[in-house]
C-alpha cells in the first residue's frame, strides 16, 4: 500500500493515478485522518504476453494428417476422399 499525505497528492496527482491503474493500492490522508483510496473504475483485464505459452504446448508432427483427420470422432468438416487411379 502506498499512502501519500493529501498536500504531497495534489503535486503527483498524474504519477499516483498511473500506480493505481497498475495494480498499486494508492491511499491519499488528509491532516484529519480521513483517508482516500484511488481505484480504477474500468480496469481491462490484462491480456496474455506474447510468448508466455512458450514450452507448454507441443504440436506433433503428423497434426496435419488427412488420415488422421478423416477418421478423428473430433474432426467438425468433411474430408473428402481421394481416389487414386
Amino acid at each position: 500500500m502506498h499512502e501519500v499525505e493529501l498536500k504531497e497528492a495534489k503535486v503527483r496527482l498524474a504519477e499516483l493515478i498511473d500506480e493505481a491503474a497498475y495494480g498499486k493500492e494508492v491511499v491519499i490522508t488528509r491532516d484529519d485522518g480521513t483517508a482516500f483510496k484511488i481505484i480504477p473504475i474500468n480496469q481491462t483485464k490484462p491480456y496474455p504476453k506474447f510468448g508466455s505459452a512458450k514450452g507448454l504446448i507441443e504440436i506433433s508432427d503428423d497434426f496435419d494428417d488427412v488420415e488422421f483427420q478423416r477418421k478423428s470422432p473430433y474432426s467438425f468438416k468433411t474430408i473428402p476422399q481421394v481416389v487414386s487411379e
